[in-house]
């Protein structure tokens, strides 16, 4: 049975404004239990939302997350909660895709509410676990600019937090995929969660190596404080761009970190069966486009000017997709792809 239009519109038409990397993975996936993952990202893309908007105070951002994030703690919705979080925050919002996200959440709340029991337990596990992560970046940074800026401590800080804005995610994933897939029925569903958090992980430190400038021109240095003292840094120092050279080992620790988790996503996509090609898909693309970005972090010259957006052009996200896709997400075409990305990042 087809989707209604409205119900397409919402998990299609706004989540492509919202995010279009993320719209590839989705858009590949196989009908049964994409539009869950559709939702869910919605959901996930809203708390963001909710947290990042900095014209209202923190104090205010974390109230509203908290009565957001209430929503999924029992299975009564309360509407009113939800249009004083639509009240408040629309007029706020700079990108018209989040505006109309906020505009529309009743309607995802009422797709919501016809999903299986099942169903809505997962994504209440996400959206209890989630949203730790955007309380953290609301907490653990209190400042807006590079004046303010505060660093993560340690190596074991910047792993949780990657768990909860990311990690988490591939865990949910499994359990989703899983619950929909009979093919899915020789994984050992705990196993495979867990690798798939190391996948998440992988994805999560590849955007913070990629967006570090921005980032610290935000306040917030994701990059930890004892891993920058080894190399004799400060968090201030890295808002110099010529020291990029002494930042160096660093950011190539780190990169190697997200590639060894990237691996495991490897690992991961590999153990997907033969037959389902489209999750396939889904897993290697951004795995691959994660390869990629971090081959380009390892050698631009100006990864700390806020003004560069280092990522891999559109030629070559066609070029991966257009490849594995020809091939039916053939493991050893896509492996081979792989193997030279991690050779030439290493």
């Amino acid at each position: 049975m087809s989707n209604p239009p409205a119900t397409d519109e919402l998990l299609h038409g706004i989540l492509k404004q919202v995010s279009r990397s993320f719209y590839l993975t989705l858009n590949v996936l196989p009908i049964g239990v994409r539009d869950q993952m559709g939702l869910s990202y919605l959901f996930a893309r809203a708390a963001d939302t909710i947290a990042d908007t900095d014209l209202i105070d923190r104090a205010q951002r974390l109230k509203y997350l908290n009565q957001f994030r209430a929503q999924f703690a029992t299975d009564r919705i309360d509407w009113k909660a939800i249009r004083e979080i639509q009240t408040v925050l629309i007029p706020h919002q700079k990108d018209s895709g989040e505006s109309i996200l906020l505009q529309r959440l009743e309607d995802c709340f009422r797709l919501y509410e016809e999903y299986s029991a099942g169903d809505r337990e997962r994504i209440q596990w996400l959206m209890e676990v989630l949203p730790e992560g955007m309380e953290m970046d609301l907490t653990r940074f209190p400042g807006e600019s590079s004046s303010q800026l505060t660093a993560l401590s340690t190596l074991d800080e910047l792993d949780r937090y990657t768990y909860y804005v990311a990690g988490c995610v591939g865990e949910f994933w499994t359990r989703m995929i899983c619950a929909h897939r009979p093919t899915m029925n020789r994984w050992n569903v705990e196993e495979m969660s867990a690798v798939g958090v190391r996948f998440g992980k992988g994805l999560q430190l590849t955007n913070i190596v990629k967006d570090i400038a921005r980032d610290l021109h935000n306040g917030r240095c994701y990059v930890p404080e004892s891993l920058l003292a080894e190399a004799g840094l400060k968090p201030a120092d890295l808002l110099i761009e010529t020291n990029l050279p002494k930042f160096r080992p660093v950011l190539n620790r780190l990169i190697r970190l997200a590639m060894e988790h990237l691996d495991q996503g490897w690992i991961y996509t590999m153990a997907i069966p033969v037959s389902e090609i489209r999750q396939r898909l889904a897993c290697i693309w951004p795995i691959l486009l994660a390869g990629e970005t971090l081959k380009r972090v390892a050698i631009a010259p100006d990864l700390l000017d806020p003004a560069v957006n280092i990522k891999a052009p559109r030629s070559v996200v066609y070029r991966v997709v257009a490849l594995t896709t020809l091939t039916c997400a053939n493991a050893y075409v896509a492996t081979t792809y792989w193997d030279s990305l991690r050779k030439q990042v290493a």
